[in-house]
């Protein structure tokens, strides 16, 4: 039997923290110690004396008293490493700190100082420990209006509520909190990738802090630009290009600050004697998603593209597919039905329609290669 490993998580409650501890507890043989606020320092004692691992996460990172930053960071740490030295155990400490420790102000201060705490737990009794300092991170579950950018922007553009930015211009870095935690998590299975830069103790004065990868560096204004663009999907269908790994990481966190009773919004339906078609999403690189409904014994379509591309499913009912060349006389049948998904490609080139056979709605999935353009429609009307 595989021993359960205790992990302590202080800041549990906090934004890593809240993240870090739903990624821990979906492992097998681990136990999970929470310390936030709530909790007394000697409850940190009696913790600290218990775990086998700890990710010190608790701290202070907003306030206008640098005492409470002091207390919070500093004066924290010291407690845990404390007690420590005093359970005598060599136990992991996995400290997250800030990029904000390289400037001179009381919060730079103060995580200079928790690091300074945690190296000498190092020094003093050789316990393994890792010092991140992480630039602004970001997904889900962080507050807005606190300390990060991400979040009070999300927060406000989604909820309608104007932003405020000084410098558009002005670059910042960001990691994603899932790169976050699966380091961090990483690091407590013992997995040391080859391409991860390792915290060593150089001397009392000079050492190396880990860091989190990928990092993205982006302007404040394009990061404003996309998160608008978002919000103008509901509108005008669009989804943005999950292809790039920042883009679709912003995405869901922006949808986790929608406000719980808007996360359904209204398609319009274009409705005839033959059924329905109501457009889903629309992409300028990825193509068109709608969805068709045909009433029975009905048959929708009947055209001919020069250069769109369709592919059809049938999601629920019974009907067929049929397609010929412009210039042809030979007719293809594909019968469609929701209970065996299959897809029809249509190529351009050749007329196609679709006919209900059944005696309920046939729904079909269709997509293009490209969104409709009215302007410019490629729909050639012609009898199958």
């Amino acid at each position: 039997m595989i021993a359960i490993k205790t992990v302590l998580v202080t800041g549990a409650a906090g934004f890593i923290g809240r993240n870090l501890t739903g990624a821990l507890a979906a492992l097998e043989n681990v136990e999970i110690l929470r310390f936030d606020t709530g909790n007394t320092k000697e409850e940190l004692r009696d913790m600290a004396g218990a775990a086998d691992s700890i990710f010190h996460q608790a701290g202070v990172d907003c306030s206008q008293d640098p005492e409470e930053y002091d207390m919070g960071n500093r004066r924290l740490t010291e407690d845990l490493v404390a007690y420590l030295r005093e359970a005598g155990r060599k136990t992991p400490l996995l400290f997250s700190s800030s990029t904000e420790a390289e400037l001179d102000h009381p919060y730079g201060w103060s995580k200079r100082d928790a690091e300074a705490a945690v190296l000498r737990y190092d020094q003093d009794v050789g316990a393994p420990v890792f010092v991140y300092r992480l630039p602004s991170v970001f997904g889900k579950w962080c507050l807005p209006n606190h300390n990060s950018f991400v979040a009070t922007f999300c927060h406000n553009i989604a909820n309608g509520l104007p932003i405020t930015i000084s410098d558009p211009g002005v670059t910042l870095n960001f990691v994603h909190v899932d790169d976050v935690v699966g380091e961090f998590i990483g690091q407590l299975e013992g997995k040391f990738g080859p391409d991860l830069p390792v915290a060593v103790l150089m001397s009392k004065q000079r050492w190396t802090p880990y860091s989190v990868y990928p990092v993205y560096p982006l302007k404040l204004g394009q990061l404003a630009d996309l998160l608008y663009y978002f919000k103008a999907g509901r509108e005008n269908l669009t989804i943005p290009n999950v292809g790039d790994e920042f883009t679709w990481k912003l995405y869901c966190t922006y949808l986790s600050y929608l406000p719980e009773h808007r996360f359904s919004y209204p398609l319009r339906a274009k409705v005839s004697a033959s059924g329905s078609s109501t457009e889903f999403i629309r992409t300028p690189d990825r193509g068109q998603v709608s969805v068709y409904a045909l009433k029975p014994g009905t048959t929708m379509g009947n055209h001919w593209h020069y250069s769109r591309c369709e592919k059809l499913l049938a999601v629920s009912g019974r009907g067929v597919v049929r397609l010929r060349k412009v210039h042809g006389d030979k007719v293809l049948a594909y019968f469609v039905s929701g209970e065996n998904p299959e897809v029809v490609d249509i190529p351009p080139g050749f007329v196609h329609h679709m006919q209900n056979l059944g005696d309920t709605d046939l729904v079909m999935v269709p997509w293009a290669n490209k969104p409709l353009d009215p302007s410019k429609p490629d729909t050639i009307f012609l009898e199958v």
